[in-house]
């Protein structure tokens, strides 16, 4: 457990220079030849298998490189108990292996059931996990379940602000008083943001997921919470660039910082590794890793 989630993934970072998260998100149908078992139908006891052999090859490839993972809850509950048993065992393999592990949940509910889903950040937790994402849009109370779980046990709370879907426009683009929705969630979680600063970086463990498909509205976000980490989707196979990946980061002490990008498809699925041979998906694989390193590391240097 980290004694502090923001200062461990900011040291994290620092040392392998680079901001690069590897979402892990088991599309069935682009799982490659290689891993498929029987059917790969959500309710074939072999899929979960061949999930969970997949994702761990992968994680194979990419735990020495990166800071962070970030598996997709979804898709491992889509395939029943076995499913979320095989995330149980992702998840650890992933902590053993170094890794921080964000959970991709997308929590957001009220009272006793938001302390359910916080319980996953507690240390006596089955599935321990780092940091998970949350939803705002239940209102203020929602969210105090997850910050006093983090604030107890050490670990991060990342709130869907500016989300980078292009949908995302439909709401949290929406005027109030003449400011747009994200920017009032980003204000409201500028005081307990403070709260939670690592005592060796700085950085707030209590962040905001904000998408590289805007990189406009980073700056804005940025300025509202000066030390919360950025959870970054939409690089890659969204069609965020690296730069836009980083707009909201600033100046550290080894480049640019302030949170990190996530990239799943680009990462778990190359175009060559769509293969059933062993050495073709490691070589596409690992060539993967090496571009979105060197990509995150040129921008943030």
């Amino acid at each position: 457990m980290p004694d502090h989630f923001a200062d461990s993934l900011i040291a994290r970072t620092r040392e392998l220079g680079h901001p690069l998260c590897a979402g892990l998100d088991p599309h069935l149908p682009l799982i490659p030849p290689l891993f498929r078992r029987a059917s790969m139908a959500p309710a074939d006891p072999a899929t979960a298998e061949a999930v969970e052999a997949f994702v761990l090859a992968a994680l194979d490839r990419l735990a020495a490189h990166v800071a962070v993972v970030k598996p997709q809850s979804a898709f491992f509950e889509l395939l029943g108990w076995r499913g979320v048993q095989a995330l149980e065992r992702v998840v650890e393999q992933a902590r053993l292996a170094g890794c921080l592990v964000i959970l991709d949940a997308k929590r957001g509910d009220i009272g006793t059931t938001a302390a359910a889903y916080a319980g996953c950040l507690d240390d006596s937790a089955p599935m321990q996990v780092d940091a998970l994402t949350v939803n705002p849009y239940l209102g203020r109370d929602t969210l105090a379940p997850f910050v006093e779980a983090a604030r107890a046990h050490g670990r991060g709370v990342f709130v869907l602000t500016k989300t980078s879907n292009a949908g995302s426009a439909d709401l949290q683009d929406r005027l109030i008083d003449g400011t747009p929705l994200y920017a009032h969630v980003a204000g409201g979680l500028a005081e307990t943001a403070a709260a939670l600063r690592g005592p060796a970086t700085g950085w707030s463990s209590y962040g905001i997921v904000a998408g590289a498909t805007h990189p406009a509205e980073h700056e804005r976000l940025r300025t509202a919470l000066p030390h919360t980490l950025f959870l970054v989707p939409g690089y890659g196979a969204q069609g965020g660039s690296a730069a836009d990946a980083v707009r909201g980061f600033v100046a550290g002490p080894n480049g640019r910082e302030g949170g990190v990008v996530s990239s799943s498809r680009a990462l778990l699925f190359p175009p060559d590794g769509h293969t059933d041979d062993l050495r073709t998906w490691e070589r596409a694989i690992d060539a993967a890793i090496e571009r979105a390193v060197h990509e995150l590391g040129e921008a943030v240097a």
